[in-house]
């Protein structure tokens, strides 16, 4: 009897805590939204520059910069080249959240080099319940795969105890 309100607590816990990965992805998808175009209007701004001042694309400016003998020019150059970077990896984030399944997006999210980000993210996150079947597929899945992965031991030991004894 023990058992098995003690699977049906952790079944609880693990649907709670699953139905908050859909959300957290969406409040992700909308972080990495605002944070890309604000990072292509500063690209929009550099490709202007470049256009005013006859240079053939933002590269072509920032190549020229960077062998700029003033050492505040090449430190802007290296800044600008970080942002252009910074725009591709945020295209990519973009591309992976426009097309990809949940799971793609939560690789992309749990990736070790953006965890600074998903811990900024998760600063604003609210718990919620996710309103689409997929987050909710997902969530009753998720719980009941985990559900299964934590009472394994349990049910082992409790089938093992039980030959015991018999």
């Amino acid at each position: 009897m023990i058992g098995r309100l003690l699977d049906k607590l952790v079944f609880g816990v693990a649907l709670i805590a699953s139905l908050q990965m859909p959300l957290l992805v969406d409040y992700y998808h909308q972080y990495l939204s605002g944070w890309y175009k604000a990072t292509q209007s500063q690209v929009d701004g550099y490709a202007a520059t470049a256009k005013m001042h006859q240079f053939a694309n933002v590269q072509a400016m920032i190549d020229a910069h960077l062998h700029n003998a003033e050492p505040s020019v090449r430190t802007d150059a290296e800044q600008k080249l970080a942002t252009v970077a910074l725009l591709a990896d945020l295209s990519l984030g973009m591309d992976t959240f426009a097309t990809g399944n949940l799971l793609e997006k939560m690789l992309f999210m749990l990736h070790p080099d953006r965890i600074q980000l998903l811990k900024d993210v998760v600063q604003n996150f609210k718990p919620g319940i996710p309103l689409n079947a997929s987050g909710l597929a997902f969530g009753v899945v998720f719980a009941l795969l985990l559900n299964f992965l934590i009472m394994l031991p349990f049910r082992f030991f409790g089938r093992k105890r039980v030959k015991q004894y018999s």
